[in-house]
């Protein structure tokens, strides 16, 4: 069985067009198939779409509200029951017809069929961002990463298994994809616009995105904050001796009014900088040892007795 794993925000009108696609491609494929689509809070009737569909091999699970996608991507996993699982999103930028090649090449031994989005046609304020991210990821990660490559990918039941023995709540899937490493292929596909609706991403959020990824994977930047930290000690100290120097030589001299302006300025900021990037880490601590599950089910379709106790459901 190959399983598909759609998580949905507001998708009400894409849901009817994905279900047609579907169809089509699971003639060509002639496998037994279940798709699995996890709404996570949607605001719309995105549920009610999904619930009209009279198919046995379509399942939902519907959380109490918006716990994010990593948390729909990990419910989704939980839930599957295929020797494979395939993830991708609902709005029909990640084409559906793809999956016959991603299974064709899962059957030929590969682990992880990753599909490689093609960026031509983006715009520019979504490609500088994503350009910059990458390289400062790769920089800084213990696990690199390809610009393209997302969460559109077959993955075989050696890797859900992995995946699902990391337990943290703070998940990265771009990271934890790579991390479980296997075997893997690489299929290009081009961009496609959203069908309907508009992304949920905005800047803020992207910014967000990027700073769960490059603090999930390494400790780096705090040793960073080490490197600075020892560079500002000496260059403090080389300005001390300089200052004492010309002090002894020139006698005392009025300070400057830029002189403490720039090193105040200087060493607060550097501070202040530190202590974010500890902040961060703190608090990824401080969430994990909460425990709180990944997210709640306030409805689902029904699934079989064992992986119902994978979950927390509201009563």
């Amino acid at each position: 069985m190959l399983s598909i794993i759609i998580p949905v925000l507001n998708e009400s009108k894409n849901i009817p067009i994905l279900y047609e696609e579907f169809q089509t491609v699971m003639q060509v494929l002639e496998r037994n198939y279940e798709i699995i689509f996890i709404d996570d809070g949607s605001t719309d009737d995105t549920l009610d779409h999904i619930k009209n569909i009279r198919d046995e091999n379509i399942k939902f699970i519907s959380f109490s509200r918006n716990f994010g996608k990593e948390a729909a991507i990990i419910a989704g996993l939980e839930k599957a029951q295929g020797e494979a699982a395939v993830i991708m999103d609902g709005d029909l930028q990640h084409p559906p017809s793809l999956i016959t090649e991603m299974f064709s090449q899962y059957e030929a031994g590969f682990d992880q069929v990753i599909a490689k989005r093609d960026k031509t046609g983006e715009s520019l304020m979504r490609r500088i961002p994503s350009n910059i991210f990458y390289k400062l990821m790769n920089s800084t990660s213990t696990v690199r990463l390809v610009d393209g490559e997302g969460d559109f990918r077959l993955i075989s039941r050696k890797v859900i298994d992995a995946i699902l023995l990391l337990s943290e709540n703070n998940r990265f899937s771009k990271g934890i994809f790579e991390w479980v490493g296997f075997n893997k292929k690489v299929i290009e596909f081009n961009h496609i616009d959203r069908s309907s609706g508009r992304s949920t991403f905005n800047p803020l959020k992207l910014v967000d995105y990027a700073i769960d990824g490059i603090s999930a994977y390494n400790h780096r930047p705090l040793r960073i904050c080490f490197y600075l930290g020892l560079a500002v000690l000496l260059i403090s100290l080389a300005y001390i001796l300089y200052m004492f120097v010309n002090i002894v030589i020139h006698g005392v001299e009025v300070p400057g009014y830029f002189t403490i302006i720039a090193s105040l300025l200087l060493l607060g900021s550097v501070q202040l900088f530190s202590l974010g990037i500890i902040g961060e880490y703190i608090g990824r601590i401080y969430i994990e040892t909460k425990n709180r599950p990944k997210f709640i089910v306030h409805e689902q379709s029904d699934f079989t007795d064992a992986q119902k106790e994978n979950f927390h459901e509201t009563k």
